[in-house]
């Protein structure tokens, strides 16, 4: 049994009630781990964060920082995000599927240094959501960076249309200038590529650790995020 064209419709108006921004649907294929192959679907949720507080990131402090703002915000959103992915887990087992919430943000060793179980923003770029940045972030053409992303892998069969993401970051470098911890490479991202040809996860948590540990213990930044031209349209037009 399949999903009808309504009965989706209707999980994205609940959805989109509820606050997420867009929803996805992708076939990840061969760059989903082994272990999840029998879940061969994906539905990606974006949150939209609020511009009044990835704002303050650049404007309330020189050297640009988090704020503590950003850091409950960031966690707020991490926790909705999980919230949907069990209501979705919850209503596709219903009615005899199989499905996987994958946690906004985690951190998972056995996959591999600052690496979780499964990379939402693959997802998102297949879903035809749009394209990964050079921060490697994933960026939206409306929103820029400025979003959270979570993921149900799935075995129930979902629309999946192939489309190809917008040309990207061109040759903008502003997250490579800005980046506190020289991070960012500036490489464009190609399909295929690994993240270490972009950026280097290391440097940039090992800087949150130690330049931002009186703000949610050095968990977030957001200054990659912050000054991307994506997401900063209303801040320079104010």
């Amino acid at each position: 049994m399949q999903l009808s064209i309504p009965a989706i419709q209707e999980l994205e108006q609940h959805l989109l009630s509820e606050g997420i921004a867009q929803v996805g649907y992708s076939k990840p294929g061969d760059t989903l781990p082994e272990r999840y192959r029998r879940l061969p679907y994906a539905i990606t949720l974006v949150y939209k964060l609020s511009d009044a507080i990835v704002d303050e990131i650049i404007t309330q402090a020189d050297p640009p920082r988090p704020t503590f703002s950003y850091f409950q915000h960031y966690r707020a959103v991490n926790a909705f995000l999980d919230s949907k992915t069990l209501w979705i887990t919850a209503m596709l087992e219903r009615i005899g599927a199989r499905a996987l919430p994958v946690a906004a943000s985690q951190s998972v060793k056995d996959m591999g240094p600052y690496r979780g179980i499964f990379p939402h923003k693959t997802a998102a770029v297949l879903a035809g959501l749009d394209w990964i940045g050079k921060s490697a972030l994933f960026v939206s053409p409306q929103f820029g960076p400025r979003v959270r992303l979570a993921t149900v892998l799935t075995d129930y069969p979902l629309p999946v249309s192939k489309t190809e993401p917008l040309p990207g970051c061109g040759a903008c470098m502003r997250c490579v200038k800005a980046c506190p911890a020289s991070a960012i490479t500036g490489k464009p991202y190609t399909p295929g590529c690994s993240r270490s040809d972009l950026f280097d996860p290391q440097a940039c948590s090992e800087h949150m650790k130690r330049a931002y540990q009186q703000i949610g213990r050095g968990a977030v930044c957001g200054i990659c995020m912050a000054v991307c031209p994506f997401g900063r349209h209303r801040l320079e037009s104010e």
